[in-house]
């Protein structure tokens, strides 16, 4: 009999316990016999024995060693099932995506869902969708349009990359322990092909930073030390807007005319 396992704070653990909620997740992933399924998290495996019985191929992802050792008694003997005990913010994806590009799952730790978040779209054209559990709060925020408080950077970068849709929410009872938030789950579907030309990504993402560091105050002030009004105003861009009210083509405009001078 396999021992029980305390979640622990620092992996940020939150263990899905909902058999319902589980059936829903994997409906909404709808994987086929030759998918090749990357879960990140798999924690005590809730997800990843339905995963495996619908006959698509599954590398889990898991850093805590208690649980490795848990899943591998649970999984190792399946033919389409691998284990790497690692930190999924440090993993190479793209080892992954030798024949087939890789759909992506996971019950995202709370405390590392936005830098996971932003390591993978380094990996983006190795991924053909990601479907994550994530505090509401965080899915909000990745699908929040212009002149939302919600809309920031993350907002920008993720839907440069992924078009995000919010599928349904999840109530803190279908987890043990359960967390003091609600959680959603959202489907990321990276873009056939690029919505817009950037033409130095280092200098966009510093850009974008600089805008949302200073919400409250102007464009103009917040990206003072960056351009000028005139800039501002090439791109279409009316100085006294705020960060958040400005769309992704009018940052790309700004961003290209700062790096053609």
């Amino acid at each position: 009999m396999t021992k029980s396992h305390k979640a622990r704070k620092r992996f940020g653990q939150n263990f899905l316990q909902d058999t319902h909620i589980i059936n829903q997740i994997v409906m909404a992933i709808a994987p086929s016999q030759d998918d090749y399924v990357v879960e990140i998290g798999p924690g005590q495996g809730a997800i990843t024995g339905p995963l495996l019985d619908t006959g698509c191929h599954v590398d889990a992802i898991e850093l805590d060693r208690d649980l490795v050792e848990r899943l591998n008694a649970q999984f190792s003997k399946h033919e389409k099932f691998k284990l790497y005990s690692t930190d999924a913010l440090n993993f190479n994806y793209a080892q992954l995506a030798t024949n087939e590009k890789i759909r992506i799952v996971g019950n995202l730790p709370y405390n590392i869902s936005t830098p996971l978040l932003f390591h993978l779209l380094t990996y983006i054209n190795s991924i053909h969708d990601m479907h994550f559990m994530l505090q509401k709060e965080i899915v909000n925020r990745l699908q929040a349009q212009p002149g939302n408080k919600q809309y920031g950077r993350l907002s920008i970068i993720l839907q440069l990359h992924c078009h995000a849709e919010a599928l349904f929410d999840v109530n803190p009872e279908s987890f043990d322990p359960a967390p003091k938030v609600m959680s959603s789950i959202i489907r990321l579907t990276p873009h056939k092909k690029n919505l817009y030309i950037i033409n130095d990504k280092t200098s966009f993402n510093r850009m974008v930073t600089s805008a949302f560091s200073q919400r409250r105050k102007t464009i103009r002030n917040s990206l003072k030390t960056i351009c000028g009004v005139s800039e501002l105003e090439q791109a279409d861009i009316n100085p006294t807007e705020r960060a958040e009210d400005i769309d992704i083509s009018r940052y790309v405009a700004l961003a290209n005319i700062l790096t053609q001078q």
